[in-house]
């Protein structure tokens, strides 16, 4: 099975750690199908600074095709996260340089691939009809997508993801029925650690959770995906299928960042972008005042 991530990476700068780690949920998946034993490619744009000269060493690394990505004179994209107590905070993102245009040669290239996966932090979601004629499409709309929004795109889809730990379970059945009746091949909302539900034409199965110590969540939606698209690919039943999406998940809550591959950076300075300067506190109390 050939499976292609296309549109959105980022460099996760944990300041908590000073450590940053290759992320994005289209390389995200690309990565964990390779790990299941999937071909895979990532088609996207990287910075030529030290961020995105790390992220493609880690993608040819995890034998990820990088043929298909494209380098820019530039900073990487950037999402900086903190930890307050328990919880990871995302202080600020910057996926300019993420962002592209498809442009005809990419969009033929997509035609050697089974599945090419896509999000919503990419750009390539108007592009979704045309690369229903190339290869079956996945699509993860994320948690804050509007339904009416997503719904025009859904009889092209594959699998149409969307992260539902926010909903009740009767919610989300009623998502899972309303993607399908949308015209997408399978729907799945993933709930956090309440599990996921994944819905297709069979019917709507449910899936708990596996049990472990979370050290870091990010990037289990991600894997989870993969999991199903690979599954589903190798043409497993469905009961295996989520079973071993679900065991890949948990396996990314045991590790920092979506899949570790960290190198340091200074988070000092990062945190100095972030801190007010003089000027603007004056500004502050000037509009106060």
């Amino acid at each position: 099975m050939r499976v292609l991530g296309a549109g959105d990476n980022v460099a996760d700068r944990y300041l908590h750690q000073a450590m940053l780690y290759p992320g994005g949920n289209a390389l995200n998946v690309a990565v964990f199908a390779a790990r299941l034993g999937a071909r895979t490619g990532y088609l996207g744009v990287l910075g030529d600074d030290a961020a995105g000269r790390h992220i493609l060493r880690v993608l040819q690394a995890e034998h990820v095709d990088t043929s298909l990505t494209r380098v820019v004179h530039g900073p990487n994209a950037t999402a900086d996260v903190e930890l307050r107590g328990n919880d990871r905070v995302f202080l600020r993102s910057d996926r300019t340089t993420a962002l592209f245009e498809l442009d005809d040669a990419q969009l033929a290239a997509m035609a050697d691939y089974d599945v090419v996966h896509s999000g919503y932090a990419g750009s390539l979601l108007p592009r979704v009809p045309e690369i229903a004629e190339r290869a079956r499409v996945s699509f993860d709309f994320g948690s804050r997508f509007e339904l009416a929004e997503a719904e025009p795109y859904l009889t092209h889809l594959h699998l149409a993801s969307f992260s539902g730990s926010h909903l009740g379970e009767p919610e989300a059945r009623a998502l899972v029925r309303r993607i399908l009746d949308a015209g997408a091949e399978y729907a799945l909302v993933t709930l956090g650690s309440r599990g996921a539900l994944l819905g297709s034409s069979a019917g709507i199965r449910y899936q708990q959770a596996d049990r472990v110590n979370a050290r870091d969540t990010l990037g289990a939606g991600d894997a989870f995906i993969a999991g199903v698209l690979v599954g589903l690919g190798a043409g497993r039943d469905i009961r295996s299928t989520l079973v071993a999406a679900s065991a890949q998940a948990a396996q990314v809550c045991q590790v920092n960042g979506a899949f570790e591959r960290g190198i340091p950076f200074d988070a000092d300075a990062v945190r100095a972008e972030h801190a007010p300067d003089d000027n603007s506190k004056d500004d502050q109390k000037a509009v106060r005042a």
